[in-house]
């Protein structure tokens, strides 16, 4: 036995929908197929020449079609499809459009504006080192000035120049650069082959420049050694020579005989040439030069007295000291 199907609710949203349609169609065309009313003259007729009323005047076919076409229902599932119009929101966005213009007005005159570019340094406290030298190790010309990071540039002068000891760069707006230096002072001049560089207290070396009086010569038969020698500032280059040596050369400069020249042997040290017919060597290291120095005049005293004319002396060690005769 089978069971019969009862409507579900879509059945009958549907069948309702359909009477409803069917209703109002019914409707329409009774509306469209209404004679229309008679219209009334209210005007007074003339009693002499009575008017024959005009029947009203039957709609065609094609108006009645039209007529119920304009009023048959749309269907419940028919969809309109339009194009949606939006209009621009300019009132919203329009404070973002000038905050990017103005972002990208002030980046292109900060880069390109003259008044904020780098021109050249104003470099205090040299004294042997050209401000144009400075400059142009720095390369800064025509750059902004707020792309300019001091300690950048100080760390760049000091590996740049070994002759600094420091330096300090201050950039002040709009565009003013002031570079203040502090230089190491010569003391040495080591001659060496053909080349000659200049060295300060602390035993590193740099490049001569210009003629300053007063400097001890030192001329060396070979390089002296590197072994030991380095800096606890990263910034400062590794000595050229050891702070001993630097002590012993000046030690030496106050006893070398006028006309000589401080002479380096890496075997024997520092030393000269006698005028009285011999080399002497004190050795590098400078705490006993008076008694090294007492010890030599003794000694030759004690040559001269016994008729001998050594080639070479060595004083290297005070409490050993010995001499050579010429092959």
């Amino acid at each position: 036995m089978s069971e019969k199907n009862e409507p579900t609710r879509s059945d009958l949203v549907r069948q309702r929908r359909k009477r409803e349609n069917t209703q109002r169609m019914d409707r329409a065309r009774k509306e469209s197929t209404r004679p229309a009313p008679p219209s009334t003259n209210r005007k007074r007729r003339s009693a002499t020449t009575p008017k024959r009323q005009s029947a009203p005047p039957v709609p065609s076919r094609s108006a009645r079609r039209r007529f119920q076409n304009a009023l048959l229902p749309v269907a419940p599932d028919a969809e309109l499809r339009g194009i949606r119009i939006s209009r621009p929101q300019l009132g919203r966005r329009l404070p973002s459009f000038l905050v990017v213009a103005l972002l990208a007005t002030a980046l292109y005159l900060a880069f390109n504006l003259p008044q904020i570019q780098a021109g050249q340094a104003q470099v205090i406290g040299n004294q042997m080192l050209p401000p144009e030298e400075i400059n142009a190790a720095l390369n800064i010309s025509g750059k902004p000035v707020f792309l300019l990071i001091p300690s950048k540039l100080e760390t760049q002068l000091r590996r740049s120049f070994p002759e600094l000891i420091s330096a300090s760069v201050n950039v002040t707006l709009p565009n003013t650069i002031s570079i203040y230096v502090y230089e190491r002072k010569p003391v040495i001049r080591w001659e060496q082959g053909i080349s000659f560089t200049w060295i300060s207290e602390d035993g590193v070396a740099f490049r001569p420049r210009g003629d300053v009086q007063g400097l001890i010569s030192v001329t060396a038969a070979s390089a002296p050694p590197t072994e030991g020698n380095f800096s606890p500032d990263p910034l400062t280059p590794a000595p050229f020579i050891s702070l001993e040596m630097v002590q012993a050369i000046k030690g030496l400069a106050n006893h070398v005989p006028p006309g000589a020249v401080i002479l380096y042997d890496a075997s024997f040290g520092f030393g000269w040439d006698d005028p009285r017919g011999w080399k002497v060597y004190f050795g590098t290291s400078g705490h006993d030069i008076e008694l090294k120095m007492r010890v030599y005049e003794s000694m030759v005293n004690s040559l001269t007295q016994r008729g001998i004319q050594p080639a070479l002396i060595n004083l290297t060690y005070p409490t050993a000291p010995y001499y050579r005769m010429s092959n």
